[in-house]
């Protein structure tokens, strides 16, 4: 069994009076070199208890937190932080993260435990300290993060390294999840067609048209990837097929990559970076 250590991440509505809703948690192991953090993004509960918040600000505060507690987690199993920093306890690491003070979002005091299978340890204190008390209020289907980490699996399986890169347009910028470049930057973005109306899935790619418009007036060159989730309800798939059509019309011909094809697109992906950074040289993917 595997000794451990955890830690709820809290959105704190007020700190006078100490009310909070858990939003994640985070788990880290020294003795196998473990740290990991799983999140939601899902804010219902939040404006159900306490006033409306920004959800777009939320969501990326969040998938920041769940990223940048993993990139620590991954220095760790490299080696890469001197003994000294990586201290004995799990607040010692997530300070690097998330510095303890005043704001909304904060670590709870650690807890205990032992396990035999880390991953699954984390999904269950997921489940028992942040799902279950998500309720009906959240949308029943699977956000772009979900997507995501299908993908973000299978490229952390061969060490391929992406990182953030924002384009911008005269009137329209965006941030997308993960890019790497060679003769022009390669972006890339999860996009979930898991949801529960068909009329949803077709005003998404409607979105993401109109989106690909806006940044084809850019002066810097780059090529649109989707990484994208399909329905899992078989009555969504003709919306699905025109959504499909939709983004098949966006500016500078898109890869669209399905989620079944994530072990291949890895691999894939895995070969090309491989091959280009031997003609070239390393790259800075920042």
């Amino acid at each position: 069994m595997i000794p451990y250590s955890f830690s709820v991440l809290r959105y704190v509505h007020d700190g006078v009076t100490n009310e909070f809703v858990n939003v994640g948690v985070a788990l880290y192991s020294g003795d196998a070199t473990y740290l990991k953090a799983k999140c939601t993004i899902q804010y219902g509960r939040i404006t159900q208890l306490f006033d409306r918040i920004d959800g777009d600000r939320f969501k990326q505060l969040v998938r920041h937190i769940e990223d940048e507690v993993i990139r620590v987690g991954e220095r760790i199993k490299q080696r890469a932080l001197p003994f000294a920093e990586l201290g004995t306890t799990i607040e010692a690491l997530l300070r690097q993260v998330l510095p303890p003070d005043d704001s909304a979002m904060q670590f709870s005091p650690a807890g205990f435990g032992v396990s035999a299978d880390l991953e699954r340890t984390l999904a269950e204190l997921y489940e028992r300290y942040v799902e279950r008390y998500t309720g009906q209020q959240d949308v029943p289907s699977r956000s772009d993060d979900e997507v995501w980490r299908v993908f973000r699996e299978q490229l952390d399986k061969r060490n391929v390294r992406l990182a953030p890169k924002r384009i911008i347009a005269p009137d329209y910028e965006y941030e997308f999840r993960a890019a790497w470049k060679n003769d022009v930057w390669h972006v890339y973005e999860p996009v979930s067609f898991d949801l529960v109306k068909p009329n949803s899935l077709v005003d998404k790619a409607n979105h993401w048209l109109g989106r690909s418009a806006s940044l084809s007036e850019s002066t810097e060159p780059f090529r649109l990837h989707l990484l994208v989730g399909a329905p899992q309800d078989p009555r969504l798939e003709p919306a699905f097929a025109k959504a499909r059509n939709i983004l098949r019309k966006m500016n500078g011909n898109p890869e669209l990559i399905m989620e079944t094809e994530a072990q291949k697109f890895a691999a894939e992906l895995e070969c090309e970076i491989g091959v280009e950074s031997r003609e070239h040289g390393l790259f800075d993917l920042r």
